[in-house]
């Protein structure tokens, strides 16, 4: 009996193996040029306010540091204490105990919220969390679409330069709980530095300019930075004002990185950014300073002027949206083909996000930054071929795999498109 039961165990394991996701490269990516510049004859001219969409952008970019006391209630602001009535692995792959969500909690020092009241500027791109530590919260490992990557500890990744307003420290005055334009979190006190009223008008007072080139950039010898697409600076003669640890230093930056915001939104420079997003490595927000689906578009248009929310839902909010959810998929790809502006039309649906490049051999097509594809695995279970990084596909990309659920593709689950054009 003891033999039967190693050898179904054996048989079985076999045939999981067999039946596991290889992450074989899908055949979008094979047969389609992963080049954004192939498709730029798919650009439409579209004439785009500039000065009221910098106007609009500029005002949120700042709005931090307008505040007089974060507007959220404590309830809202330490909505993250859920997870502490789930099973939440470490990264160590154990399950938290509630003893270590008490002292996490308690340190978080919610007691004290919106005390503070204090303005300040990101020194480093940080990461804002969920709770005051570096540690990483994970649903189970065990299965497909949880584990690595998907901290839930991790809101977001903000950039260097950023206006920030400051609630309240933790216990433990290593963390301050902070508002940016677009999120919220906890963000160590040493990736801040607190300013004054003089310093602000000093730091406001001055044309913004914009990273348009990722890349690190050394400002001494004791400081550098990855800069990503994206992020703002402001030019005094022909220095640019940089936030650091011991104060707003002027510096000199790679002039072919950065351009006077906004940019036109044209054929050229659509072109040249996107040509850096491709391939990117996929970053659970923002993780490892890389992008997610969301941040990609985000950074993608701020040079631009077009402000997007942080997470893909919200991205869906500030522009006109049309909801195709009871669309057949014959009936959404005609719809998106008739009424989607190439490379200013996103494709959503929940949890993802897309920009729409136009069209090739009449299949519309989309350029987004992927974790993978769904698939089976024997016998209910779901699995991911895993893509891992911005790519160029269809909306269905995976779905010649043969353990592909195609019923559950890109396509089948696209609920809708926004015209960032149109309000």
């Amino acid at each position: 009996m003891k033999f039967l039961n190693i050898f179904l165990l054996i048989i079985t394991a076999i045939f999981f193996l067999a039946c596991a996701p290889k992450n074989i490269k899908i055949e979008d990516i094979k047969n389609y040029p992963q080049n954004p510049a192939f498709y730029i004859n798919n650009f439409t001219n579209v004439t785009l306010n500039k000065e009221e969409l910098s106007k609009n952008f500029i005002k949120k970019y700042f709005s931090p540091w307008n505040l007089k006391a974060l507007k959220y209630s404590k309830e809202e602001a330490s909505w993250g204490n859920i997870y502490a009535k789930r099973e939440i692995y470490l990264e160590n792959y154990r399950l938290a105990s509630k003893q270590w969500f008490d002292k996490l909690i308690d340190n978080a020092n919610f007691e004290k919220y919106n005390t503070a009241l204090l303005k300040a500027i990101t020194t480093k791109n940080c990461d804002f969390r969920v709770f005051p530590t570096n540690s990483s919260l994970f649903y189970n490992p065990q299965k497909a679409g949880e584990g690595f990557p998907f901290d839930y500890n991790q809101n977001s990744r903000v950039k260097i330069n950023t206006p920030v307003f400051v609630s309240h420290f933790s216990k433990d005055k290593a963390w301050a709980f902070v508002q940016s334009h677009y999120v919220l979190g906890w963000v160590r006190v040493d990736n801040l530095l607190f300013v004054n009223e003089n310093q602000i008008k000093e730091f406001k007072n001055n044309p913004l300019y914009v990273i348009t080139q990722d890349g690190f950039q050394t400002f001494d010898i004791n400081l550098s930075e990855d800069l990503k697409i994206g992020t703002f600076f402001l030019k005094q003669k022909d220095k640019y004002l940089l936030a650091t640890n011991s104060g707003i230093k002027k510096v000199n930056l790679n002039k072919n990185s950065i351009k006077a915001f906004p940019l036109d939104f044209n054929k050229n420079y659509v072109s040249k950014l996107l040509n850096q997003f491709i391939t990117e490595p996929y970053g659970w927000g923002g993780l490892n300073n890389h992008r997610d689906c969301s941040s990609f578009t985000q950074d993608f248009f701020t040079p631009f002027g077009i402000y997007l929310n942080r997470n893909s839902k919200a991205q869906t909010a500030l522009n006109k949206y049309f909801d195709i959810s009871k669309y057949s998929n014959k009936e959404k790809k005609e719809f998106i083909i008739k009424n989607g502006i190439p490379f200013l039309t996103l494709v959503y649906l929940r949890g993802h996000i897309m920009l729409y490049i136009g069209t090739y051999n009449n299949e519309p097509l989309v350029m987004h930054n992927m974790w993978g594809v769904k698939t089976w695995i024997f016998p209910f279970t779901h699995g991911r071929n895993i893509v891992g990084k911005t790519v160029i596909t269809t909306l269905e990309p995976g779905v010649e795999l043969k353990m592909a659920d195609k019923y559950r593709t890109i396509l089948k689950r696209v609920q809708g498109i926004v015209l960032l054009n149109k309000k």
